[in-house]
């Protein structure tokens, strides 16, 4: 059952047994969505120059704040994704060496998301009919679960803003319903990233291993088993680790999350059911006592002894 949260922290404050119940793990998509269905992208780093179109691109698409002028007249650019940077090109330089890479950063929109099952009031979901992860404003309470279960450091959050949010790719879902798709793909000049199902993008970048051996550092796919998956897929001419891309085992990180996080909610609920009952009680008691005040009051005609 997912809340708001207004109803989420009335719950936990009115003092009974309800706030309690909220307080259960969000859980992850309960069968994989289909490769065939899901939205993601393909990412070759030995086709990307480093224009940064696909960051301009993405800053335009989801309105955020473009790179601020510094007072001596020169701009400031992201070096890491934050609260006004979903989609970032970095540089590995190799010591000593001419060997090069850029990359590309932004939400994995992972096949089973550690995100979404960190999130204990269902603020990070993902979307049964493109698998996007997507998070929903009215339901944040500002935890920040997410950004520490997400072995990818992706979701930032907000500090500038009175009300802070979470900030992450969401696949620009927002250009869905027009026919748009991920604004970062549209603009790339050398197709280093492009969009798509994750079957097709799979099958895509296995043919470019195998039509061009020698030319990837790793002949595999990054994200094809990675934490159980990632519907955003690398390809590179230098190792994924030198990437920035941490080294993570088959096993779902959210299947691994989900006993932590039972665990944690559960003890988590013992006190507060303890605080729950207590204020019950003494909120019976106080009734209790302000009801006979008035009975004596009314039989007296003296003010009640408080």
């Amino acid at each position: 059952m997912n809340v708001d949260r207004r109803q989420a922290l009335q719950a936990m404050l009115g003092g009974t047994a309800g706030g309690v119940a909220l307080l259960t793990p969000a859980e992850a998509a309960a069968s994989p969505i289909d490769d065939r269905d899901a939205l993601g992208m393909l990412y070759d780093a030995t086709r990307c120059t480093g224009c940064k179109a696909c960051v301009t691109a993405c800053t335009a698409a989801n309105d955020l704040v473009p790179d601020t002028v510094l007072s001596n007249g020169r701009w400031q650019m992201p070096t890491d994704l934050n609260a006004q940077t979903k989609n970032i090109i970095k540089l590995y330089e190799a010591p000593d060496s001419p060997t090069h890479s850029f990359v590309k950063r932004q939400c994995m929109h992972c096949v089973e998301p550690a995100c979404v099952t960190g999130c204990p009031f269902g603020a990070l979901t993902k979307r049964p009919e493109d698998g996007v992860v997507a998070w929903h404003a009215s339901l944040c309470i500002g935890c920040r679960y997410c950004e520490i279960a997400c072995p990818f450091e992706v979701p930032k959050f907000d500090w500038a803003n009175f009300n802070p949010q979470v900030v992450k790719c969401e696949l620009c879902r927002h250009r869905f319903a027009e026919g748009g798709g991920p604004a970062c793909t549209e603009v790339c000049p050398t197709g280093a990233v492009i969009a798509g199902n994750r079957a097709d993008l799979l099958a895509d970048a296995k043919r470019r291993i195998a039509a061009h051996p020698g030319q990837y550092f790793e002949d595999r796919v990054y994200g094809e088993h990675e934490a159980g998956g990632t519907q955003v897929l690398y390809l590179s001419h230098v190792s994924f680790a030198a990437l920035g891309l941490p080294t993570l085992s088959d096993e779902s990180l959210a299947h691994y999350g989900t006993k932590v996080h039972h665990v944690l909610y559960r003890y988590l609920a013992i006190p507060l059911a303890l605080w729950a009952l207590m204020a019950g009680i003494i909120r019976s008691r106080f009734k209790h006592h302000e009801k006979k005040a008035r009975v004596e009051e009314a039989s007296t005609g003296l003010p009640p002894q408080l």
